[in-house]
């Protein structure tokens, strides 16, 4: 009600001197936006009816045709609000114009709440709008272990990396992939190519081999920024690959001859930001962001400028970071985690970065008393490595008045807010391509966030009845889907309300993969989150699992099907059944492998190949030998069965090995090593 109040209260701004004939939509628009820019004065709300009336009568196609649904209104008032709603006349006059424009709509009755949705879309645009993507001068300093990094210095590097992009013949809409551990030297260069229109691709740092190749490939991209401490995997992709990219190395690295030298490169351009000849807007893309999918590679989700700003102001809106705030930072930069909401607390606030190369449980508490930190980003598996870590004379001593992630499970969401005496927890949930996003604002024990009823049907999120042995959502006799019941488990699922607003992923056809249509009305669409949640009486929502072929173990997610096929080939192993299991004492579920084998197979070289194609985190931690591989009538591995009989000795006879890193093989797992695993003996 006060922000309302604030909105109407607020003095109208004087429109420019142009014609108030017909104009054209670009020319419309770009007048609305300078508009914007001036900010509010006094006056200029006849002029502004009347553009907008004659706006809506010039449109005979778009938004003068008679509406048939709220949806159909949001549409035409979306596309208007961004550029009119707070640059020349109030939401209030916005809704009467509609209402008066349409007077015999159908949807009369729902007016009021879609005003509702239109005041606040318009209160999101009008912060884009008007606010800049990156308040640089505002952020104080980052620590690159005990380097300081200061804002002068963020600012020269960006627009040195601006002036590279531009300097090597690029342009707007052009991908750059970069590849490099956590340091500022990361946020200039992702800042200072988007400034200039480009896009980054964010490289996963664990990849190397087969896994690389794929995820640079789909890129796009002709040029890679690789950190020197790299080096070794960019080694092991095809010579392929190398001859495909212009790989420019940053850092000290001996062996000049093969990289271009890109610090070299940078010392000799201006640290003046670069003057361009074309528009950059919120809706050209910003960054790719690689996430693991049910298809087994890596996809790379589109992140437009639009949705980058949003998801760094809706945390600062939660959050509310100031400048006297510390943020630690040790999730990786190339997951949206650590390298968009953890970064964006500081950018856009004023903040301070306190910026680790790696998560260390031993360094952890030390840091945090070091360097005052105020907030810090976790991912659920840190907390409980926190958990498990033995007693720490700070771990009570320290100044953190929040901390923020994804993760925290319940079994142990207590015990970590009283060890540590932490004040505050917002648990929230989201998937970098999706449209769902929640939080825990109120520290409910255990959950994700909360769906009032009051605002039920304002927010896109549903959860919808799901068949786990099918592996998709259930529809009944007229064929839509189905709202669970309270405290039921079932696929959570995000509207797109206006066609094409879903950015998914670079790859369209994957994109389509991920919309599920005819959802409860014919012809609508919503994102498929592939999580299952429920949620309670009071509208608080948790998390229950992954769906089907991917699961999360070490912070990632991985694709069952990717590790099926690292077993493809090798000697001895006709068929892999890839699946998780739940490990006693750690977070997400590790890889299980059942295996059809014609022939003993040698564990070593299992080991070493495995190693080799795939990534620590995704390798299997247990395999299991069998006769045959059960299958669906549909051909498809069944897996519901083997994830229910685990991997205990005593219920299952077949032969089973656990992975030891130490040794570099597969161990026979007896009852003895179970009860270990078990017990939390072992170090996994």
């Amino acid at each position: 009600r006060q922000m309302r109040k604030c909105r109407y209260d607020q003095p109208k701004p004087n429109l420019s001197s142009k014609p108030t004939d017909l104009m054209n939509f670009d020319d419309f628009l770009d007048l609305s936006k300078s508009i914007i820019q001036k900010g509010f004065q006094k006056g200029g709300t006849k002029e502004a009816n009347a553009k907008l009336n004659s706006f809506f009568e010039s449109r005979s196609e778009g938004y003068s045709k008679k509406m048939s649904s709220p949806h159909e209104a949001e549409e035409s008032c979306s596309r208007l609000s961004p550029h009119i709603a707070f640059g020349s006349i109030s939401i209030r006059e916005i809704y009467q114009k509609l209402e008066a424009h349409y007077p015999q709509s159908p949807f009369k009755k729902d007016l009021y709440s879609f005003r509702k949705r239109l005041y606040w879309h318009c209160h999101f645009i009008q912060k884009l709008e008007t606010e800049p993507a990156i308040e640089f001068n505002s952020m104080h300093s980052m620590c690159d272990d005990l380097r300081p990094f200061e804002n002068r210095e963020l600012i020269d590097r960006s627009n040195k990396y601006a002036q590279w992009f531009l300097n090597n013949n690029l342009s707007k809409g052009d991908v750059v992939a970069l590849m490099m551990e956590n340091r500022p030297e990361f946020l200039a260069c992702w800042i200072g190519i988007t400034q200039a229109g480009g896009t980054v691709a964010l490289i996963n740092t664990n990849l190397s081999g087969q896994p690389l190749d794929y995820s640079l490939g789909i890129s796009q991209a002709n040029n890679l920024i690789l950190g020197s401490e790299l080096s070794e995997n960019f080694s092991t992709t095809s010579d392929e690959t190398k001859s495909n990219f212009n790989t420019w190395i940053q850092g000290d690295y001996n062996d000049s001859n093969y990289f271009e030298d890109l610090d070299q490169c940078l010392d000799d351009l201006s640290a003046d930001k670069p003057e361009i000849d074309y528009k950059i807007t919120n809706d050209d893309d910003a960054l790719y962001i690689y996430t693991s999918g049910t298809t087994g590679n890596p996809k790379a989700a589109t992140i437009s400028h639009k949705r980058l700003r949003l998801m760094m102001l809706g945390f600062k809106g939660a959050i509310q970071p100031n400048k006297n705030d510390r943020v630690y930072n040790v999730l990786p930069l190339y997951h949206s985690a650590g390298g968009v909401i953890a970064v964006g607390l500081a950018l856009t606030s004023g903040a301070s970065l306190v910026l680790k190369r790696k998560f260390s449980v031993n360094e952890f508490w030390d840091d945090v008393h070091k360097y005052k930190v105020t907030i810090f980003q976790y991912i659920g598996e840190l907390c409980r490595y926190l958990l498990n870590a033995p007693f720490h004379k700070y771990e009570k001593d320290h100044n953190l008045r929040m901390v923020t992630g994804n993760g925290l499970r319940p079994d142990i969401w207590d015990d970590f807010k009283d060890r540590f005496n932490i004040k505050n927890i917002l648990e929230f949930y989201g998937a970098t391509e999706g449209n769902v996003s929640l939080m825990n604002y109120d520290g409910k024990s255990g959950a994700i966030g909360r769906i009032p009823k009051y605002i039920e049907k304002i927010l896109n999120v549903h959860i919808i009845k799901f068949d786990v042995e099918k592996e998709e959502p259930i529809r009944d006799e007229n064929g839509f889907c189905i709202p669970c019941n309270v405290n039921e488990v079932g696929e959570a699922i995000g509207e797109i309300v206006l066609p094409g607003s879903f950015e998914g992923y670079v790859d369209k056809d994957a994109t389509k993969k991920k919309i599920l249509v005819d959802v409860f009305t014919k012809g609508d669409q919503y994102f498929r989150t592939g999580d299952l949640l429920s949620k309670d009486e009071l509208g608080y929502v948790y998390f229950a699992d992954r769906i089907g072929d991917t699961f999360r173990w070490k912070g990632e997610n991985v694709a069952t099907s990717e590790v099926a096929e690292a077993f493809a080939g090798f000697d001895g192993i006709l068929e892999a059944n890839v699946y998780g299991v739940s490990i006693p004492g750690s977070d997400g579920k590790a890889g299980m492998a059942a295996l059809s084998t014609d022939k003993d197979i040698n564990l070593d070289n299992l080991y070493q190949s495995l190693s080799s194609s795939l990534p620590s985190y995704a390798q299997p931690l247990v395999l299991r030998i069998k006769k045959e591989i059960e299958i669906t009538g549909t051909f498809k591995h069944r897996k519901v069965e083997l994830v229910k009989e685990g991997f205990n000795p005593k219920e299952i006879k077949e032969p089973m090995y656990f992975c030891d890193h130490k040794t570099q093989t597969y161990l026979p797992l007896d009852e003895e090593l179970f009860e270990k695993i078990q017990n939390k003996e072992l170090k996994l």
